[in-house]
């Protein structure tokens, strides 16, 4: 709390530790938007001489955002997109400095002339900036140099997470067609996009499983069927008696994890695993901001998180719920042998793909916080 407390922005940092702690923020996505805002606004704020004093800030922050919620991934991979976007945005600046530096020894050379003396940290050559690292007469000309593309690199990760239904979804069409029969389960807002986004080309069919206890699979049905597409509503039970008419499962994520495996509502294991039987593909939709570099993340039985059991077992049961222990699991974990192709923003990965996705989205200081 002390080294945050010292951070410029640091009450917009707690604020969203409390929001965090409370669940009040719902959603990867959401809490990926607040990060970066968060983040912009501390970057904006913060005083240093060099980049490794701003990495150390956002990591500080980022550290403390993660920990207020360690369940919600998106919090942490965006962290590390914006330490991953500082970090190219301050090398191509360096690089830049490095040119400039070398055209003017040139210039010098031919001219035969002094160097005129430059102030402050910063100056503009060929649209690049040339940085001057701890100036004396100016400690603050490094970051007032640096900010500019700074907030440029972290208005990219916003940006990114603004759009990502409508960039996953543009490829729909091609990915559905018409008079199939697409299985889907709970209330996914990147697959309600996607899908959507395939009905403005394509007649077929979604059957939605109402994906009990949380019972999210009737507002997805709800939003669909609204929307003029063919939808029906089915129980969880019916999921593998179907499956043989089923020619296509599509997902939702909620963390994809470095080996190409994933953490989805509680329910995805169960179609997954159908669909393997009856050698029906998966597909999975999701953000690349959902790409988290962590393999441990199994827990007792394979659940990431766990919601009220008393939806599942009421108290009024009485003397029963005395005598057994009732676990109601939030989210699956569905391995990558059961998943056939990842629909990103960024296109089609395999999942034996993820792991270089992850190479080119995050830094490998980045892993640990």
């Amino acid at each position: 709390m002390s080294a945050v407390m010292n951070i410029p922005g640091h009450r917009a940092v707690e604020t969203l530790v409390a929001k965090l702690r409370r669940r009040q923020v719902v959603g990867s996505r959401e809490a990926a938007l607040e990060t970066a805002i968060v983040l912009r606004q501390v970057v904006s704020k913060a005083r240093f001489t060099n980049i490794q004093q701003l990495i150390t800030i956002i990591r500080e922050v980022g550290r403390r955002l993660a920990e207020a919620q360690p369940k919600e991934h998106s919090v942490g991979n965006t962290v590390r997109r914006v330490l991953h976007n500082v970090r190219e945005e301050y090398n191509s600046a360096t690089k830049g400095s490095a040119a400039s530096r070398n055209v003017y020894s040139i210039g010098k050379f031919v001219l035969q002339g002094q160097p005129r003396k430059q102030s402050g940290g910063a100056a503009k050559s060929d649209g690049r900036i040339t940085l001057k690292e701890n100036d004396p007469d100016d400690p603050d000309s490094f970051a007032r140099a640096l900010k500019p593309v700074l907030m440029e690199a972290i208005q990219d990760v916003l940006d990114e997470l603004e759009t990502v239904y409508d960039n996953v979804s543009k490829n729909a069409k091609d990915h559905v067609h018409s008079d199939e029969i697409i299985l889907t389960i709970g209330h996914s807002k990147t697959v309600e996009a996607f899908l959507k986004s395939a009905g403005h080309y394509r007649n077929y069919t979604v059957i939605v499983a109402e994906t009990a206890p949380s019972y999210q699979g009737h507002e997805m049905a709800r939003s669909l069927s609204a929307a003029g597409i063919s939808t029906f509503l089915v129980p969880d039970s019916s999921i593998f008696a179907i499956m043989s008419r089923v020619n296509k499962v599509i997902l939702g994520a909620h963390a994809i994890l470095a080996n190409g495996g994933l953490f989805a509502i509680s329910g995805a294991l169960l179609a997954a695993t159908a669909a393997r039987a009856h050698s029906t593909p998966v597909v999975v939709c999701a953000g690349q901001f959902k790409l988290t570099p962590l393999w441990n993340l199994y827990h007792e039985y394979g659940a990431l998180d766990f919601a009220d059991p008393s939806s599942v077992l009421g108290f009024e049961e009485g003397k029963l719920v005395e005598r057994v222990d009732v676990v109601n699991p939030y989210y699956d974990y569905v391995g990558p042998e059961l998943v056939d192709v990842f629909i990103t923003n960024d296109g089609d990965h395999p999942p034996s793909s993820v792991y270089r996705l992850i190479k080119e989205t995050y830094d490998d200081d980045d892993h640990e916080l």
